[in-house]
């Protein structure tokens, strides 16, 4: 993971700091694939024509979902660094894009998505109440959302022997969310349709529709 200058003074992390996705270890893998299991079935539920997956990182997840949904425009959106660019050329279908763009000054306008996914995003943000009322704003239909459950996720970074000088907080984690806390967090934005809290994470479907709703 690397950090890039976005605006005047904020650093923001750019890419995974931990590869879930490639973890060799067979219980991070285990837990990885429940989250994905999860995640996925809640995203079947929303069956959208149109989505953006901001903070799409490397574009795993993104092109994954390009490839599932033929028929879905798919757009991912990450800060311009040259080795996300890299990786997002190396993942290519007709229905997906990728453009640089800051989670916290989305340049979209109102209902031009029927989906926005934030997935392991919002922990990384300075300010997650002005991106999440940006999201909310330009999501037709869905918010689907994602965050490490705390303090769980901190105490299983120690039991593994990671992070110990920060308390196992990881890497440019700079927002904490139990799961009580982020349904309140989320509730702000729509209605709260669907709660998942596979280990160690906390996964919400938000509705947002009707004018001003979510709008923030």
């Amino acid at each position: 993971m690397t950090t890039a200058k976005q605006g005047e003074v904020r650093d923001l992390p750019v890419g995974n700091f931990y590869d879930k996705y490639g973890a060799r270890n067979p219980v991070a893998r285990h837990l990885t694939t429940r989250f994905r299991q999860e995640l996925d079935a809640l995203w079947e539920r929303t069956a959208p024509a149109t989505q953006l997956d901001v903070g799409c990182g490397e574009g795993v997840l993104t092109h994954e979902w390009a490839c599932t949904r033929a028929d879905t425009r798919l757009v991912g959106l990450d800060l311009e660094d040259p080795g996300l660019r890299a990786e997002w050329d190396s993942r290519c279908a007709p229905n997906l894009e990728f453009v640089s763009g800051d989670a916290q000054q989305l340049p979209y306008e109102d209902d031009s998505f029927d989906l926005v996914t934030a997935i392991e995003v919002l922990e990384h943000l300075p300010d997650p109440q002005l991106a999440a009322q940006h999201m909310a704003r330009i999501a037709r239909s869905y918010l689907l959302l994602s965050v490490p459950r705390e303090p769980l996720w901190s105490a299983l970074n120690m039991l593994r022997g990671a992070y110990w000088s920060s308390w196992g907080n990881t890497p440019g984690h700079i927002q904490r969310w139990s799961r009580r806390s982020f349904v309140e967090f989320a509730s702000q934005f729509g209605e709260v349709v669907e709660v998942h809290s596979p280990l160690p994470w906390t996964i919400v479907l938000v509705r947002v529709g009707g004018a001003g709703e979510g709008r923030g």
